[in-house]
């Protein structure tokens, strides 16, 4: 396995020259700041016709898994080459980096890396790509998975979805597989305490809405649609500063990623009726601690699912667009959940 050192994205763009990067085409303020779209691209005519028989696939593919570029797992490898094993030449490796990076709110990459190290020894370890379609065309998708981890980037290709299809994110901090119930050094924890507060603010007949015995399997996110059955207590009925609070959930929940991954959802998410269309529930089993923070729970809409699983350790699974129409496939690839008697 290779483990040279891989240099942050901002070195690598510096390192390797915008012009590069961005090629003769694209406008100099692409140039400056290139995206990972472009990044894609560079990496993709980088890659020898053994790399590309490996990694690289035509857009509907199809395999085990169903179409593989709109596959989503908590647990899985999208091809079987890892980015930081001899497989990928150093600079492919930094290029992926510079991807992955590009993908994330800057200020977030130091978080990813510390959960990376605590799941998997660091990034590019236990991860690898696939790229779908033809890169510097209108139809291409970029694929990074792992354990506790797929992320997207496609330039708009894939219709109607944000993160360009589903992506999932999770951590299992310092405590290990079972965490504690406080989740010490989990990145995302508080997340679902921001969350916890806002049930605390409901009262009456909307917290008995929220508070359901047991959750969902985790991968069941796809859309119910405008006239879907929803549980939990519904976001049109709460008061001004308990959705101003969901608000604040919604941001922390969009924080990690870049910029215009967040508007795409917010944006998908008014055209199906904003939060005012969406249910939040919350589970009493696998309650960490018996604390009463509920680990589990889920925020909800037509075509707006963020499914948050903290027990035995952070699961969050994200499927966001502005049609209820778009298919899912997905796959809960889970360990035990609870420690055997």
């Amino acid at each position: 396995m290779n483990k040279t050192p891989l240099i942050n994205r901002r070195n690598f763009i510096r390192t390797t020259g915008v012009a590069a990067l961005a090629g003769s085409a694209l406008p100099v303020m692409a140039a400056r700041n290139p995206s990972s779209e472009s990044l894609v691209k560079k990496l993709y005519d980088d890659l020898n016709e053994k790399q590309r028989k490996s990694v690289c696939f035509d857009w509907d593919y199809k395999n085990h898994n169903g179409l593989l570029r709109k596959h989503i797992s908590n647990n899985w490898l999208i091809t079987k080459p890892l980015i930081r094993s001899s497989f990928f030449n150093k600079q492919q490796q930094e290029m992926i980096r510079a991807i992955w990076e590009g993908l994330l709110n800057p200020d977030w990459v130091s978080r990813f890396d510390q959960q990376l190290t605590h799941d998997m020894k660091g990034w590019g370890v236990r991860q690898a790509i696939a790229i779908f379609g033809k890169p510097g065309t209108d139809q291409f998708e970029f694929v990074q998975s792992g354990r506790h981890g797929t992320l997207r980037c496609d330039g708009n290709s894939a219709d109607h979805v944000a993160f360009a299809g589903p992506i999932m994110y999770g951590d299992e901090g310092s405590s290990g597989y079972y965490e504690k119930a406080a989740h010490p050094d989990n990145i995302f924890w508080h997340q679902a305490l921001e969350a916890n507060k806002l049930y605390k603010m409901l009262d009456g007949k909307l917290r008995k809405q929220a508070l359901l015995p047991e959750a969902p399997d985790e991968a069941e996110i796809a859309f119910r649609g405008p006239e879907g059955k929803f549980t939990g207590a519904a976001v049109s009925d709460m008061t001004a500063d308990q959705k101003s609070h969901l608000q604040k959930v919604l941001r922390l929940l969009l924080e990690p990623f870049r910029q215009n991954d967040q508007d795409e959802a917010i944006t998908a998410l008014r055209k199906n009726g904003g939060l005012d269309r969406c249910h939040l529930t919350f589970y009493q089993r696998d309650d960490l601690g018996g604390d009463g923070i509920w680990d589990n729970w889920r925020l909800e809409g037509p075509a707006f699912v963020w499914h948050w699983r903290g027990a035995p350790h952070v699961h969050v699974w994200v499927h966001v667009a502005d049609s209820p129409k778009v298919e899912l496939n997905s796959r809960n690839r889970s360990g035990l959940l609870r420690k055997k008697e």
